[in-house]
């Protein structure tokens, strides 16, 4: 966990849907301070470096972000001006800044040209293979506190009764106000009594014994039967190239260690 955080960064940036800076002619400058310009693209590097929750209220936040960008322009200045640009302390930090850009530059654009459109496709064949189309039941129910009551409904529903009018006036269940519709669900969506049951059913048939799950009994009837719509490309897409991403990272990782002599002195914080 510490080794990805670790490169989340560049991660982060190659995922990014939006590119890090604005064509020039939409870089508007937001502020000047003493001539020198503060441009939109300025904002929306501090806003990426925002958490999530702060990122989804950018309207919000925005005119705090220029007057942040303001401030930071008015004490590099004073730095400046107090001779700090030679400072040792500040030479080694630009020094640490450096080989962190020239890392997450290298990653960003390792990951960008090995996650191509066409690598994504190949990603989607594999997740379409390994989520095949589920079968999914489109059932109403009657849900009934005693195996008594759904005899009865049974027995009524054999007559010829209404299925849905019986389940407005008879169910206890939330559903029963809308006939006992469940909508479509696959069989892991249910306990295994009911899933069972309703597999056993054809379309418009209603189950002949009553059902019983945990303290409570059901009368089943069958709408229709049909197989689940694969997810789209434009679905998965995110969580593929987020998944492509990662394992580019983890290889370009590993081609770099098989390609040097690396000595690790000590891994244990305890020798320090």
């Amino acid at each position: 966990m510490v080794f990805r955080r670790f490169f989340g960064a560049a991660l982060a940036l190659a995922l990014a849907a939006t590119p890090m800076t604005l064509a020039a002619q939409e870089d508007a400058v937001v502020a000047r301070v003493d001539g020198e310009e503060i441009r939109q693209s300025d904002v929306m590097v501090m806003a990426r470096s925002l958490p999530p929750r702060y990122q989804t209220q950018l309207t919000q936040i925005y005119p705090l972000l220029v007057q942040r960008l303001v401030d930071y322009k008015l004490a590099g200045k004073a730095g400046r001006a107090a001779g700090l640009a030679g400072d040792d302390e500040v030479k080694a930090r630009v020094a640490k800044a450096e080989e962190q850009a020239i890392r997450e530059v290298y990653l960003e654009r390792e990951i960008a040209a090995r996650v191509t459109d066409a690598a994504v496709q190949d990603a989607y064949k594999v997740y379409l293979a390994a989520n095949p189309p589920a079968e999914e039941s489109h059932a109403r129910h009657i849900l009934l506190e005693t195996e008594e009551a759904a005899r009865e409904v049974i027995a009524l529903l054999d007559g010829g009764a209404d299925f849905v009018e019986l389940a407005k006036q008879r169910s206890t269940g939330p559903s029963g106000p809308k006939g006992g519709d469940l909508g479509y669900f696959t069989a892991d969506q249910m306990v295994p009594e009911f899933s069972q049951a309703a597999a056993a059913l054809e379309p418009g048939q209603h189950t002949a014994e009553p059902v019983q799950t945990q303290f409570v009994w059901h009368v089943i009837k069958l709408e229709d039967r049909r197989k689940s719509e694969p997810a789209s490309l434009e679905e998965v897409e995110p969580q593929l190239r987020e998944q492509l991403a990662r394992e580019t990272l983890e290889t370009v990782l590993k081609d770099l260690r098989d390609g040097a002599v690396i000595e690790i002195v000590s891994a244990s914080a305890e020798a320090q």
